[in-house]
């Protein structure tokens, strides 16, 4: 990985579709203005989120949109102690081949975020919840036969990460077309997943069923600083052609 000061910003590209500087410029953005987020900038984020793909077109996907003060400062308490507790394990030192300066600006954006979480115009909650299983016997000898003895053991073995790959699947494209819908409309927004480490806090302070899952916590407003050029490793780096 190369140090971030050096990495390529994204290039312009003026025959590009409008779609590109928007994902060329969509950095976290963590400072938010208190101002409110009109109602219907929200539904056309969901509706968005919504447009994108779900495993078997499903659908199983449900959305908690938080804009009331009262419910965000009783989320504030649960949000630092998942940001503290996140803080604590990522070192005081950027990681390797991570420009320190740049790495003290991002502790920053989430202290502040942390610290001015209960003026948080919005928050957003992907759920998903996968039906009950409709594999009969019938259909797991099939499997078997299809993959191979080896493969299949290997696929038991490994069944539940493959159950969350596969929810999150159904989750996270539709989580990439929000964010990219709120940079279009020139709002602030940054995925984050730490609500996890308190999921059933948040859960109940929400009033989300037990048996529904949580993908992400995302905090949505006016950004109070400039979206600008994302910086990423370059493609030479990241691209094995047709083999490793």
């Amino acid at each position: 990985m190369t140090d971030s000061s050096t990495q390529a910003a994204a290039p312009a590209d003026t025959d590009a579709p409008a779609l590109f500087d928007t994902m060329a410029t969509m950095r976290a953005m963590r400072r938010l203005s208190p101002e409110p987020v009109p109602e219907e900038l929200l539904d056309r984020l969901i509706q968005a989120a919504v447009w994108g793909p779900s495993g078997g077109n499903m659908q199983r996907y449900e959305y908690v949109v938080v804009t009331d003060p009262a419910v965000m400062a009783e989320l504030a308490p649960l949000w630092k102690r998942c940001v503290e507790a996140y803080l604590a394990t990522t070192g005081k030192h950027a990681p390797e081949g991570m420009d320190e300066a740049a790495y003290a600006r991002m502790v920053a954006a989430i202290e502040y975020q942390r610290d001015h979480f209960a003026e948080t115009p919005a928050l957003v909650i992907p759920c998903y919840q996968f039906p009950p299983s409709r594999v009969d016997e019938e259909g797991l000898r099939a499997s078997v036969t299809a993959l191979g003895p080896a493969a299949a053991e290997t696929m038991a073995n490994t069944q539940e990460r493959f159950a969350a790959l596969a929810e999150g699947s159904c989750v996270y494209p539709g989580v990439q077309n929000l964010l990219l819908a709120a940079r279009g409309l020139g709002l602030a927004a940054n995925i984050t997943i730490w609500h996890l480490m308190l999921e059933d806090e948040w859960k109940a302070a929400l009033g989300i069923p037990d048996d529904m899952r949580t993908f992400a916590a995302i905090p949505i407003g006016r950004p109070l600083g400039r979206f600008g050029p994302v910086r990423r490793r370059p493609l030479a780096e990241v691209v094995h052609r047709d083999r490793w």
